[in-house]
C-alpha cells in the first residue's frame, strides 16, 4: 500500500510539473499555440497531381472511406487517358488497412509511392505521362488481381479479346 500511494504522489507531482511549468515539453510553441488555437492543418491523404483517377483505392476501401470526387475540368494524363475524379479520404471512417496505398496502381505496377495514404501521402514526385507511355512487364496474375478493384474494367476486357 506504501509503494501504491508513493507511486501515486510521484505521478501526481510529475503531471503538475508538466501542466504548470511545461517540464519536459516536446512538442515545439509554434505546435503547441496552433493545438491550442484549433488550428492544425491535416496532412494531405491524397497526392492530386501523380493521380490517374482510376478509383481502384475507392473499390478496394473495406469501409467506403474514400469516394471518388470529380474534378472542375478534366485532366489528359496521356494519350485517351483521361482524369475526371480524383478521391477523398474521410478519416472518420478510415480503419487504416492501407488497402487504398496498396492497390494505387503506381504503387502497386510501378513501385512508386502510392497517391494516397491514410496518414500523410507525403511528396509524390512521379511522371504518370511517362511511365504510362513506356512499356512496362506486368506478370498476368499481378495485373488480374489489381485489375479487379480497378473502376475501369477495360483493362481485362482487353486481356481477353487478345487471348481469343
Amino acid at each position: 500500500m506504501k509503494n501504491l500511494l508513493r507511486i501515486l504522489l510521484e505521478g501526481a507531482y510529475t503531471n503538475i510539473k508538466r501542466i504548470f511549468f511545461a517540464a519536459d515539453r516536446v512538442t515545439d510553441m509554434e505546435l503547441r499555440k496552433k493545438i491550442l488555437t484549433g488550428k492544425v492543418e491535416p496532412t494531405p491523404k491524397v497526392a492530386e497531381t501523380p493521380c490517374i483517377g482510376c478509383g481502384g483505392c475507392s473499390n478496394a476501401c473495406p469501409t467506403g472511406a474514400i469516394q471518388m470526387k470529380d474534378l472542375e475540368e478534366p485532366i489528359e494524363i496521356a494519350e485517351g487517358l483521361i482524369k475526371r475524379q480524383i478521391p477523398t479520404l474521410d478519416s472518420e471512417k478510415c480503419v487504416y488497412c492501407y488497402y487504398c496505398h496498396d492497390f494505387c496502381p503506381l504503387y502497386a505496377l510501378f513501385g512508386e509511392p502510392g497517391t494516397i495514404h491514410p496518414n500523410d501521402v507525403g511528396i509524390v514526385e512521379f511522371d504518370v505521362k511517362e511511365a504510362i507511355e513506356k512499356p512496362v512487364k506486368i506478370p498476368e496474375e499481378k495485373l488480374k488481381f489489381i485489375t479487379q478493384f480497378l473502376s475501369d474494367k477495360s483493362i481485362i476486357e482487353r486481356e481477353k479479346t487478345s487471348r481469343e
